[in-house]
């Protein structure tokens, strides 16, 4: 059985914090909480650690694993060069929701990296995570806390959900504030490139770097990948999930005739909705994510709700997307159509 310690998320408990650390020292997995989603935590170099990781959560080796250290000093001992870039960013954005692709040393395994010559590396903000990390005195490899492809865990009960006997030790500190996993921002080639979206926003990003342009790109799923969180279908509930994404009345709209539909072919309907949205169902269930603009209360109860409609056994689930790509805008879209394997309908009059 897993051991599930829980702790004060802004003061953890120094005894249950050391009783981890030591568990990961010695090559065990222990899950934790950081201000984005739960990870699964292991010494990133230690080969052997590292391969159950990958074995506990059925997650391919060509999907590359973060890094997590307690600060910028740290990071670079597991890299060849910080570039100036880098180094403005984690001046800006660490500790926080932000992770940098660099040239990585020799002492970083090629099991953590999926054999690519760059480490992704974070500086994470939440208490538990920072006293872990420094309880440790390791590097901790850390992707979320979850069977692979499955919404992230954020919270400890989902953590137990997928991975109760697979791991060694669970630390609960509550709820994950933020909901959606980290940006991730490439520094290995001649301009930064947007990998992944996530907390820090491409806005804000812009707005450090100044003269450096950053790009967005898609990626050949055949290899391995440049980071985690790119492929097509990812995040996904077991339900199928289809995302509706437009004008809000056009979207209700298509909502209400898509449940109605489904529900007249006798499929149980889980409805993901906003604050607002006028859609219900008969004999399915509903959760509501929060105001179509406030993305931050949607991003902290996205993956939580997915979970939810899955575990109340609905057989499709329909969603109001996020066309809105501003600040978190683009995290969120982002999660949803990937949760639905692309699976988006344009709502348009």
């Amino acid at each position: 059985m897993t051991v599930v310690l829980a702790v004060d998320a802004q003061r953890p408990d120094a005894s249950t914090i050391a009783r981890a650390a030591a568990c990961l020292r010695m090559g065990g997995l222990v899950a934790f909480p950081t201000e984005t989603v739960y990870g699964l935590g292991v010494y990133a170099l230690d080969p052997v650690a590292v391969r159950k990781l990958f074995e506990a959560k059925a997650r391919p080796a060509d999907d590359p694993l973060i890094v997590h250290v307690p600060s910028l000093a740290e990071a670079r001992e597991l890299v060849t060069d910080v570039p100036s870039a880098a180094a403005v960013l984690a001046a800006r954005f660490w500790p926080g929701p932000l992770t940098l692709v660099l040239p990585k040393s020799r002492v970083v395994p090629d099991d953590v990296t999926a054999g690519l010559p760059s480490v992704a590396i974070r500086v994470p903000s939440h208490p538990v995570a920072q006293a872990l990390l420094r309880a440790s005195g390791v590097p901790i490899a850390a992707p979320s806390a979850n069977l692979f492809s499955r919404p992230s865990p954020t919270r400890a009960a989902h953590v137990v959900a997928d991975l109760d006997g697979r791991i060694d030790m669970i630390i609960d500190g509550g709820p994950t504030p933020m909901g959606v996993e980290s940006t991730v921002v490439d520094l290995t080639g001649p301009s930064p490139r947007i990998l992944r979206p996530g907390g820090v926003s491409l806005e804000d990003l812009a707005t450090v770097l100044g003269a450096h342009p950053l790009t967005e790109t898609r990626f050949d799923t055949s290899g391995p990948m440049p980071s985690p969180g790119l492929l097509d279908r990812h995040y996904s509930p077991r339900a199928p999930l289809t995302v509706y994404e437009g004008d809000a009345v056009h979207v209700i709209g298509a909502l209400r005739a898509a449940a109605a539909a489904a529900e007249l072919d006798g499929r149980r309907v889980g409805l993901l909705l906003m604050d607002g949205d006028r859609v219900s169902t008969a004999k399915g269930e509903v959760r509501v994510l929060g105001p179509l603009g406030n993305p931050e209360a949607v991003a902290a109860n996205l993956y939580a709700a997915l979970r939810e409609l899955d575990a109340a056994g609905v057989d499709v689930i329909l969603a109001h997307g996020v066309a809105d790509t501003r600040g978190l805008g683009a995290a969120l879209r982002d999660r949803l159509r990937r949760a639905a394997a692309g699976r988006v309908v344009q709502c348009s009059a």
